[in-house]
């Protein structure tokens, strides 16, 4: 029973038998986006127009464009974030390699005080 469970994990579900829909970031929620899109540019052309073949036109781009942009909205913010993700982590390693040295940033040296004799 677990063999068939690991075997549907990995598979996961493919749109157009392309696109791993679970496995690739953003490509859930751009098809989501893009099924929405489709419904309303339809709709609202065939309450416009009442002509249906134009219409299903209309909302095949609908999608289209739809999940276009999400996809590469959500992407850009995506690679964003690993970037933001990338510098903390260096940062953290740079801090607990260099901490309690004297190339430590945050330690300020110490000046020499001038003492009373002369």
């Amino acid at each position: 029973m677990s063999g068939e469970e690991e075997e549907s994990k990995d598979k996961g579900l493919k749109l157009l038998w392309i696109l791993d829909v679970q496995n690739t970031p953003c490509s859930r929620e751009a098809v989501l986006h893009g099924a929405g899109g489709s419904l309303a540019a339809g709709l609202l052309h065939f309450l416009a127009t009442s002509r249906v073949k134009r219409s299903i036109d209309v909302g095949f781009a609908g999608f289209m464009l739809t999940t276009l942009g999400s996809w590469l909205y959500c992407r850009v913010n995506h690679a964003k974030s690993r970037v933001q993700k990338r510098m903390i982590q260096t940062g953290l390693k740079n801090k607990i390699m260099y901490e309690g040295t004297v190339l430590d940033p945050t330690n300020k040296p110490q000046e020499e005080t001038p003492s009373g004799r002369s």
